[in-house]
């Protein structure tokens, strides 16, 4: 059996797939440990996870729409993080002694650390924007983002000579996704297309289960962890939306309370909600969300129809890919209307053809394998000869 050690940033939505992935290379008898920030993973992973901790540090949050967002993202977390996080990865590494590492893209660090100590590892892709080249009429911002990874890869000590993108392992690329949402866009045998990694979550003794009133359409609307800085008025439209949506349907609202105004009728609010599960016990029939793969994932996966608002980074590809399959709409983040919201919603809630296209556009995600794949993809890696470990 194999030792594998995960490396994630701290983002719910990064996390939450390796839950699965842990688990099934668990089960199958191999050593599973995680690194990164304790307080963000515990919660997450649960008690018994080991966990090697990098520390803790808040970083800037992450704003701006199109190209701003980009250089916001990488400027204020993805190379800050991975110099915050280089030295404890390294000592995770040293002290685990791990023959395979599964790196997060937007953890650069675990690539670079695997990288010095000749060790194998596979690259994590969460979301859509890494797969391919989505800045590839845009040469200068390609260049400004492998700058900013060529100067990690100089920080860290390796060879100029010897530079490998660290979001691009060249043995294994997972992606959570799957040709129905990825286009037509061919990628190379190293690529494992496996879907969404859907795992039972720690459950909310918190959530009204008792106020979700029977014969009723629920909708769910949600826009993420990280958007509270740019959803203030969208959560307001899509409020104003819902309450126009008529009495047959009950909206259940995902966000701060300080994000909320005024209610529709009937309503349902928390801050965190059980999606997975509310899904899974068929509860809702529509979701409103930003267009992130995880939300999209799962509600593809069973088979709900979206309404999505993208803001940034891959969401807008994801949504364009949504609507093309016919299993959503997509409508504009800063320009939509409630009433033009609201018949976005009343269409995908009243055409049945849309929540036919999610029941097939979710069997084409579940057919990539999940955590069965990945895991399968990640031990024949861990068996490939020719390693070069220089732990052992």
């Amino acid at each position: 059996m194999s030792r594998f050690l995960l490396v994630v940033p701290p983002l719910t939505g990064h996390v939450l797939p390796t839950v699965g992935i842990g688990r099934e290379l668990a089960a199958r008898g191999h050593q599973v440990a995680w690194t990164g920030s304790e307080p963000v993973l515990r919660p997450l992973l649960g008690p018994q996870a080991e966990i090697l901790p990098t520390g803790s540090r808040l970083f800037r949050a992450q704003g701006g729409h199109g190209l701003a967002a980009v250089r916001s993202l990488w400027e204020g977390f993805v190379v800050p993080y991975a110099r915050f996080t280089a030295k404890a990865l390294d000592q995770a590494v040293q002290d685990y002694r791990p023959e395979v590492l599964l790196v997060d893209q937007h953890t650069p660090a675990g690539a670079l650390v695997a990288h010095r100590h000749g060790l194998r590892w596979a690259s994590l892709a969460p979301g859509a924007m890494e797969l391919g080249r989505p800045f590839r009429a845009l040469p200068r911002v390609e260049q400004w983002m492998e700058d900013q990874l060529r100067g990690l890869w100089q920080r860290a000590g390796l060879p100029a000579g010897e530079f490998v993108d660290p979001r691009f392992s060249p043995e294994l690329v997972l992606a959570l996704t799957g040709p129905a949402l990825t286009g037509a866009e061919p990628f190379p045998a190293h690529y494992a297309l496996v879907g969404p990694v859907l795992a039972e979550r720690p459950a909310d003794p918190g959530f009204p289960w008792e106020r979700l009133e029977p014969g009723r359409r629920r909708v769910l609307l949600t826009m993420g962890t990280l958007a509270a800085d740019v959803s203030a008025d969208f959560h307001a439209r899509a409020l104003e939306a819902l309450a126009r949506c008529g009495e047959d349907v009950q909206a259940v609202i995902a966000a701060p309370p300080q994000a909320l105004g005024r209610l529709p009728e009937r309503a349902v609010a928390v801050e965190r909600a059980p999606v997975l599960e509310l899904m899974a016990r068929g509860l809702l029939d529509a979701v409103v969300c930003h267009g992130g793969m995880n939300t999209v994932g799962e509600a593809l996966s069973h088979g709900i129809p979206l309404v999505v608002a993208p803001i940034r980074h891959d969401q807008p590809f994801v949504a364009a890919q949504l609507a093309a399959a016919g299993a959503g709409v997509r409508v504009p983040f800063d320009r939509v209307a409630p009433d033009g919201l609201a018949a976005a919603l009343r269409s995908v809630l009243d055409d049945p053809g849309y929540r036919e296209a999610a029941v097939r556009t979710g069997a084409d995600l579940r057919s990539g394998g999940g955590a069965h794949t990945a895991v399968d993809r990640l031990e024949q890696l861990a068996a490939a000869p020719n390693r070069r470990n220089l732990l052992v």
